[in-house]
């Protein structure tokens, strides 16, 4: 895969937590989901499947059935807005599981955001959204501070979506 594509440096960069290149605005929400290898396992599939995303109620067209490098993905706000990325790592270990995308040509905002559910030693199972980004059009720009809590209010709502996706259908002992 090639960098060139993408609109910004440091093309994988979420991978290191609390990495910001000199000229973005990051971003970290994380999000309690539950708790047991069971929230984890359902929650890790909505990610990688794009379940999450789908019923974030956001237009969302990937070019495969599930997150891997290279895949490239729209993303439609209000019909209107396009939004094209490509996936730039994943990620699928015993306690984490998740992806990043970077954003390509035509992107409102030039970046990258992860999403990923990874289940601590006490069993507690988490969903953190991470991004570094600035504005790439003229309308982001013209935002400004309210494009910025825009972003943490998705993030936020990603947490909300995957708790309840990671949590159907599971019985409370």
């Amino acid at each position: 895969m090639s960098s060139a594509d993408f609109t910004y440096d440091h093309v994988g960069a979420t991978r290191e937590p609390g990495f910001c290149p000199p000229g973005f605005h990051p971003l970290r929400v994380r999000t309690r989901l539950g708790e047991g290898q069971a929230v984890f396992r359902q929650g890790s599939e909505a990610v990688l499947t794009w379940e999450l995303h789908r019923a974030l109620g956001v237009g969302f067209d990937p070019s495969a059935d599930r997150a891997a490098p290279g895949v490239d993905v729209t993303v439609t706000l209000a019909g209107v807005v396009r939004a094209p990325c490509r996936v730039v790592w994943t990620v699928e270990e015993h306690r984490r599981a998740g992806w990043a995308y970077g954003t390509l040509p035509g992107h409102p905002e030039c970046g990258e955001e992860s999403f990923v559910v990874d289940r601590t030693g006490d069993g507690t199972v988490w969903l953190t959204v991470s991004a570094f980004s600035r504005p790439a059009r003229w309308y982001s720009r013209a935002a400004g501070p309210a494009a910025r809590g825009l972003q943490h209010a998705y993030a936020r709502r990603c947490g909300t979506v995957l708790r309840r996706l990671a949590t159907e259908g599971l019985k409370e002992f």
